[in-house]
């Protein structure tokens, strides 16, 4: 079914506005089909779609659901991103501050009209953080094609799970991470097998140097992303969790190799419970159609 009154959000731009991961949003239709809901899309030149439904929860939280051309996401950072940004603008207000259902959880979000754009905030809740098993961890490095050169020296592979569970795989600079060309095939097979969502390859901050990241999710439907806030997020609080620190705040630039240039910021805190993430990014609502 053709979909009407689609926006298009440049979400988690640089600071200057420039690029950012291009996102659909729009008003759910109670009546459409999942398969209606995956077309939208790819016919809006994005990666991601979210969709925000009509009514709020009895929490207070208003539903948005995510799909990419193959498959519904129990979370989308990014899109997150979108949809309050989205949100704020059907308003007079300079500050949204509200709850969102996704995927089962209902969390809070900010949105704040900036001079080069709306910066959103939203809490990400616990991540949950494990070593990989050894033949999981050579799955997927194997997939990517690094070689003996590439990785890190002082940190290491790390399965972090803010709902669905990703792999974060640190590289020594950014020339070893610009020059990643995975077997998207072969990382399609290990992500399935062993129940990851994708693959965030990274070079850690260091020296007031802002980190740099890929994420390739071939098994969702999504060779490489522009922008993943989720990930950012996971990153977060598995560099707090091996620092030692209480809390911790990072920037990760992405999407230089697509030639969309991307900014995604994340805090993470120790408390009670575990390590929870904030993440945050601007957004730039371009016109609908």
């Amino acid at each position: 079914m053709p979909w009407p009154d689609v926006t298009v959000v440049d979400a988690c731009v640089r600071g200057d506005g420039r690029g950012g991961s291009p996102t659909a949003v729009t008003d759910d239709d109670p009546a459409a089909t999942d398969a209606d809901r995956r077309a939208v899309a790819p016919a809006a030149g994005a990666s991601h779609a979210a969709f925000l439904g009509p009514r709020r929860t009895p929490h207070g939280g208003l539903p948005v659901r995510f799909f990419t051309a193959t498959a519904e996401l129990s979370g989308c950072g990014h899109g997150t991103v979108a949809a309050q940004a989205v949100r704020l603008t059907r308003t007079t207000l300079d500050e949204l501050h509200d709850r969102q259902l996704t995927g089962g959880r209902t969390f809070d979000t900010t949105a704040i009209r900036r001079p080069a754009g709306i910066e959103v905030w939203f809490d990400q809740g616990l991540v949950a953080l494990r070593h990989p098993a050894p033949d999981e961890r050579a799955a997927i490095v194997a997939a990517l094609g690094l070689t003996a050169d590439d990785p890190h020296p002082t940190d290491a592979p790390r399965i972090a799970a803010p709902g669905a569970p990703r792999m974060l795989v640190p590289v020594h600079d950014r020339s070893a991470l610009f020059r990643l060309r995975p077997d998207l095939g072969t990382l399609t097979a290990a992500c399935r097998r062993y129940g990851l969502l994708g693959c965030f390859v990274y070079v850690p901050p260091t020296g007031g140097r802002p980190g740099a990241a890929r994420m390739f999710a071939p098994a969702i439907g999504v060779d490489e992303d522009v922008a993943n806030a989720n990930s950012t997020g996971c990153l977060a609080a598995h560099l707090l969790d091996t620092s030692g620190a209480q809390t911790l705040e990072i920037e990760v630039e992405q999407g230089d190799v697509l030639g969309r240039p991307a900014s995604v910021l994340a805090s993470a805190r120790r408390g009670p419970t575990g390590i929870t993430t904030r993440v945050g990014g601007l957004a730039v609502v371009r016109a609908g159609h």
